[in-house]
């Protein structure tokens, strides 16, 4: 066999993180497709849609890796050595992770670690859940003369606390959308009530962009019931600020403090 046949068997180990998008198989990118098509190995996230899947070869390796509230059976340690031995052994390894591999999908991590053992990895964005699930809501993240920014922050750190990032957030006129923290709800909205802020807006959406979405509207003194009325879960995001207000389910509460701010 000719040393041209054989770099032909032996495959380049390479990786590429794909952003799957906020769960609607249909937002993937197309270079995340192209990508998919391409896999030897593909390791994907609990929040992924498996439908994603279907893009890959038949013959390609798929390997679930996804970790959820409660449930790390697969530590970000392990991953990254997942990632690099198929990579070293079969080829091409499509890590492919909710939203976007760098908004809280510790996507650098994973990088760093392919970097320290020379294999090339490339990056192709996904669509933000940050963004794209309360945009398919009709909620815009920044509206004139409502919300000159956004921020988008974790609920709950490593260790299980509240981001320290979250006391600055109730000062701001920023729209905030919180990430992982439907569990910590009732401490956020107390945040946000310690600065007489109880009236502000507020918007609870579990799978957003999938079949099972659901969504809860009120203000800081309410969504808490309101969310337990509904049975609402993680995943979710919370989306805080005046934004929540264009939503077309705030507006019978818009109504009713009106009437009552006239009574």
């Amino acid at each position: 066999m000719s040393a041209t046949e054989i770099k032909k068997l032996v495959k380049e180990p390479r990786i590429t993180l794909v952003g799957a998008g906020p769960g609607d198989a249909d937002l993937i990118t197309i270079k995340g497709i192209k990508a998919l098509k391409t896999a030897d190995v593909v390791l994907y996230d609990a929040l992924v849609n498996e439908e994603l899947l279907e893009f890959a070869p038949e013959n390609a390796v798929k390997v679930y890796v996804g970790k959820r509230s409660g449930d790390h059976s697969f530590s970000q340690d392990n991953i990254n050595k997942l990632m690099v031995d198929y990579a070293l052994n079969y080829g091409h390894v499509v890590r492919l992770k909710g939203g976007d591999p760098f908004v809280f999908g510790r996507g650098y991590e994973e990088l760093d670690h392919a970097a320290s053992y020379s294999i090339l990895c490339v990056v192709i964005p996904g669509i933000s859940s940050s963004i794209a699930v309360p945009g398919l809501q009709n909620i815009p993240v920044t509206h004139r003369g409502l919300s000159e920014s956004f921020w988008v922050v974790t609920g709950t750190t490593a260790d299980g606390r509240i981001s320290a990032d979250l006391y600055q957030a109730t000062r701001t006129n920023a729209t905030i959308v919180v990430l992982m923290g439907v569990h910590k709800l009732k401490e956020i909205t107390q945040l946000f009530k310690n600065e007489g802020r109880n009236k502000l807006p507020v918007a609870v959406i579990q799978s957003g962009s999938t079949e099972n979405e659901k969504v809860a509207i009120g203000i800081i003194d309410t969504i808490v019931d309101i969310v337990e009325e509904k049975k609402i879960s993680s995943p979710a995001l919370i989306v805080i600020g005046e934004v929540v207000s264009l939503h077309p389910m705030f507006q019978p509460i818009r109504e009713f403090y009106d009437i009552v701010a006239e009574g």
